[in-house]
């Protein structure tokens, strides 16, 4: 049969768009399609009035891999920006992670003894041995004040269930850091895209035919007529009709809005840890780019954890015991295809950071190459 594609690719984020570039290189014909009417996938950014907003949320692009590092930054040049969000519980702001700003925050010590010893007092207390539940896990590992001021009420949030109702895996280690550091991850890479994320994928994808608001599977027999194969990085219980039972993912809204202040909250992130408040955190995207706080007005984005279902977007994969299980069947049923491959977080049911995406897709088509 005479393909006019040798892949259909499904999903323009940082999987799709990834793939797409690399295969072309090998001179191969792609076909990209999106749902949505924009490429970039969840990470993609916009300007709006001299300020890059990330659409669906914050994201800041951080790696260990200098490989990785260097492949995006040969496309567009990144700022420094490093996170250090804060914590808002009670009209009390704290320091994240959880470093010795956080415990002189809540406990007044002033040495990285002190705090040793009050973390394991509060542990010592709880006198739990073999944890049951999220909310033992935590209690475990940094006793009950850091628990109840900065991990309940926004784990609850997030996940929808209380602590009590989460299994303890979710939670393996609680990072604790000795230090006045504020600094929120240990990567050695870090920053945001000068100019915003759409910029790489406007790149990757420069030249590549591209459908955009092509839902695929209500154009699935159109579409499997005109490429030799598929990558799709969409939702693999949906590929499959759910005939191994329905996956769970947590979704996300957002709401937007202009203000017309200079500087609305000092940071580009602070997380509302009481459960009081429906939001998990707010997010202010001129602090991204350090855009001068001059500027009259700011955009501020709240973010509310949702429960997803066929209205909104599945944005994480929810990696318990149970959704592992039927994952698993998929992967069977993937790894028995002869033309269709499967990729990305929903692809591979699997809550990538950026990086890792980008690792997982040069792997592919290493694959494929090899």
């Amino acid at each position: 049969m005479g393909w006019k594609y040798d892949y259909l690719i499904v999903g323009a984020g940082f999987y799709g768009a990834v793939c797409a570039y690399e295969l072309t290189k090998l001179n191969k014909k792609c076909l990209v399609i999106d749902k949505r009417d924009h490429i970039g996938g969840t990470s993609y950014s916009t300007d709006e009035e001299g300020i890059n907003v990330h659409k669906y949320g914050a994201h800041i692009f951080r790696t260990n891999s200098k490989v990785v590092w260097d492949y995006v930054n040969r496309v567009v040049e990144f700022n420094r920006f490093t996170n250090s969000p804060v914590a808002m519980y009670k009209k009390k702001l704290y320091n994240l992670p959880f470093n010795m700003n956080t415990f002189y925050q809540i406990w007044g010590v002033i040495t990285p003894d002190e705090a040793a010893k009050k973390i394991k007092e509060q542990i010592d207390q709880e006198k739990i041995v073999d944890p049951k539940n999220l909310e033992e896990k935590a209690l475990s590992l940094v006793g009950r004040d850091i628990y109840n001021i900065l991990i309940k009420g926004y784990t609850e949030k997030q996940w929808g269930r209380p602590p009590r109702e989460l299994p303890e895996f979710i939670i393996n280690r609680v990072p604790l850091r000795f230090v006045f550091d504020n600094n929120y991850f240990n990567d050695n890479y870090q920053g945001i895209p000068i100019g915003g994320y759409s910029k790489i994928f406007e790149y990757w994808l420069d030249g590549i035919d591209v459908k955009l608001r092509t839902e695929y599977f209500k154009n699935k027999k159109e579409l499997s007529k005109i490429a030799e194969k598929i990558i799709f990085t969409g939702q693999i219980d949906r590929f499959y009709e759910f005939r191994c039972g329905a996956l769970e993912y947590r979704s996300l809204r957002f709401e937007t809005e202009k203000i017309e202040i200079s500087n609305f909250q000092g940071s580009a992130v602070v997380n509302y840890t009481d459960i009081e408040v429906p939001y998990t955190r707010i997010i202010e995207h001129k602090h991204f780019q350090f855009a001068k706080p001059y500027r009259d007005h700011t955009i501020i984005t709240k973010e509310f954890p949702a429960i997803y279902d066929s209205s909104n977007e599945p944005f994480y994969p929810i990696n318990d015991a149970k959704n592992n299980e039927i994952f698993k069947k998929y992967l069977e049923l993937s790894k028995k295809e002869k033309s269709i491959y499967f990729g990305g977080r929903l692809g591979d049911y699997a809550y990538y950071d950026m990086d890792k995406v980008i690792e997982r897709a040069l792997s592919f088509v290493g694959s494929l190459n090899g």
